[in-house]
């Protein structure tokens, strides 16, 4: 059994797909990019625009009844590795001592020609 999750605090999602997924246990956060909930492109820094996709992230988790201290895994999709630590500058905001397990990688190109995008798991 799975339930679909929604929230007007998260951008809608810019294909057929669900903000997120609640099934045994968990929920499944859709990748999540730089833009507010009203659809408008965050500009500033790779951090500036990391930040947005984990307050996505957190809109969607907080959405489904969680938290993003229930967080246990985060996938980080970058355009350039470069800006591996200007990402982490953002995520260190983010989640405190325990931090979920996590995969960075370099891609050729994400959706709508951003350069960050982040998906993540948690625990209902």
């Amino acid at each position: 059994m799975s339930t679909k999750i929604s929230t007007t605090n998260a951008p809608p999602p810019a294909a057929p797909y669900s903000q997120a997924i609640k099934a045994g246990g968990f929920i499944y956060v859709s990748g999540q990019i730089p833009y507010t909930p009203d659809g408008k492109l965050v500009e500033g820094t790779l951090a500036d625009r990391s930040a947005q996709c984990l307050e996505n992230i957190k809109a969607v988790v907080e959405a489904a009844g969680s938290s993003l201290e229930k967080v246990v895994k985060i996938n980080v999709f970058l355009d350039d590795m470069t800006n591996f630590g200007e990402f982490n500058s953002a995520y260190i905001k983010y989640f405190g001592e325990i931090r979920p397990a996590r995969s960075c990688v370099a891609v050729k190109q994400l959706p709508l020609g951003v350069d960050v995008e982040v998906e993540a798991v948690a625990l209902e």
